[in-house]
C-alpha cells in the first residue's frame, strides 16, 4: 500500500499514483485494491463520485485502462450502518452506496472490500469515558447486528445492480471491534438474509484473530458453500511482507484453493498515515521510489510487491502439485 487517500482531485499526486500502478504492473500484477478515503467532514459523500471519475480517466489515458481495481471501504462514526438511529443508519446507507459507485466508476463489474458493517476502529465507550471489552463488548454489539440488516439487504440489491461484490472483511479485535473472525460476518449475513454478499477471507486476520484451524476449514467449507467467499488477501501477520513471514500457506491454501478461484490481493500495509497508529506500527515502512529518498540496504516497496508475487505464485503451485498428487506426498520418507 502506498497511500491511504488517492487524493483524486490532486493532479499533481495522480501522476504519482500512475507511476506506482505502471511499475508494479510492470511486475505481473493484474490488478490493484485501492483504499477510497472516508471524505471531507460534513460533505455529501455522493459528491466524491465525480473526482474518481476523473481518476479514472486519468489511469486510461496513461494506459492502464485493462487493469482491474478492487476498493477497501470502511464506515465511519458518522456513517454507523448498526447505529440505533434511523437517520444515521439512512446516512450510512448513501455513503455506502456512494462508495458503491466509486467501486464501479473505478473497476466494473468489481469488489468492494473492507470493514463496512461497524464504523473502523470507533470502540464503544460507557458514560464515564471508559472502554467497553470482553462480554460487555459482545452484548453491546449484539442489537446493533439485526440493526443493520434491512440496510444491508437493500445495498446488496443496489451493490448487485451495479455488478459489485460486497465482501465484509472481519479485522482484528485490537484493530476495530466486531466482526473479528470469519464466522461472526457469515452469521451476520445469514441471519440477516443479506443475498448477494460474502467476505473476505484476510490471512493475517485468520491468524492473529481466529478459532483455530478447525474452525478455518469449516468457514472456508460454508462460506464457499454459500458462494460468500468472494475475496482472499494475502497478508503478513505483521502487516509487512508476505515473502518472509508466518503465513501458514499450507493449511490455508489447501481449503481455500480447491473452492476459490480469485483474485488473490498481495497486501502489504506500509506504515502510513493513518494506519501506522491504527494498526501499532512499529516496524520502519519500505521507502516508495519516487515518493521517499532512497535507503540503501533497506528494501524498497516495489522490492516487497515483487517478492510477495514471486512468493505467492510458487505457493499457489506448490499447492496444487499436492493436490495432484497426494500419492508422492504421502510416500515421501518413506
Amino acid at each position: 500500500m502506498f497511500t491511504a487517500d488517492l487524493r483524486p482531485d490532486d493532479t499533481t499526486y495522480t501522476k504519482t499514483l500512475v507511476s506506482h500502478l505502471r511499475a508494479v504492473r510492470e511486475m505481473g500484477y493484474d490488478g490493484f485494491d485501492l483504499h477510497i478515503a472516508p471524505g471531507a467532514p460534513g460533505a455529501d459523500p455522493r459528491q466524491d463520485v465525480d473526482g474518481y471519475v476523473r481518476l479514472k480517466k486519468a489511469f486510461d489515458a496513461a494506459g492502464l485502462h485493462d487493469v482491474a481495481f478492487t476498493t477497501n471501504v470502511g464506515t465511519t462514526r458518522t456513517f454507523d450502518p448498526t447505529s440505533p438511529y434511523a437517520e444515521q443508519r439512512d446516512a450510512a446507507l448513501t455513503y455506502l452506496k456512494s462508495r458503491v459507485d466509486i467501486t464501479h466508476v473505478l473497476g466494473g463489474e468489481s469488489i468492494m472490500s473492507g470493514p463496512f458493517l461497524y464504523p473502523y476502529g470507533a470502540f464503544p465507550t460507557t458514560d464515564d469515558g471508559a472502554q467497553i471489552w470482553s462480554d460487555a463488548l459482545q452484548d453491546w454489539m449484539r442489537p446493533r447486528y439485526p440493526a443493520a440488516h434491512s440496510l444491508f439487504r437493500e445495498l446488496a440489491a443496489y451493490a448487485d445492480g451495479k455488478g459489485v461484490k460486497l465482501a465484509l472483511e472481519p479485522i482484528k479485535s485490537w484493530e476495530s471491534p466486531p466482526p473479528n473472525m470469519v464466522s461472526e460476518a457469515l452469521d451476520f449475513l445469514d441471519d440477516g438474509d443479506v443475498f448477494g454478499a460474502g467476505v473476505t477471507v484476510d490471512t493475517a486476520q485468520v491468524v492473529m484473530e481466529s478459532q483455530g484451524p478447525a474452525v478455518f476449514r469449516d468457514n472456508i467449507a460454508r462460506a464457499a458453500r454459500q458462494n460468500r467467499l468472494l475475496y482472499v488477501h494475502i497478508s503478513a501477520p505483521d502487516r509487512g511482507a508476505v515473502h518472509d513471514s508466518w503465513i501458514p500457506w499450507e493449511l490455508m491454501l489447501n481449503e481455500i484453493a480447491p473452492v476459490y478461484r480469485g483474485p488473490y490481493l498481495v497486501e502489504v500495509f506500509n506504515a502510513i498515515p493513518p494506519f501506522d497508529a491504527s494498526m501499532r506500527m512499529a516496524r520502519r515502512r519500505f521507502w516508495r521510489p519516487g515518493e521517499d529518498t532512497p535507503e540503501p540496504g533497506r528494501p524498497s516497496a516495489y522490492d516487497v510487491a515483487a517478492a510477495g508475487l514471486t512468493e505467492l505464485r510458487e505457493r499457489i503451485a506448490a499447492s496444487a502439485l499436492s493436490r495432484s498428487v497426494p500419492s508422492l506426498m504421502a510416500g515421501a520418507g518413506a
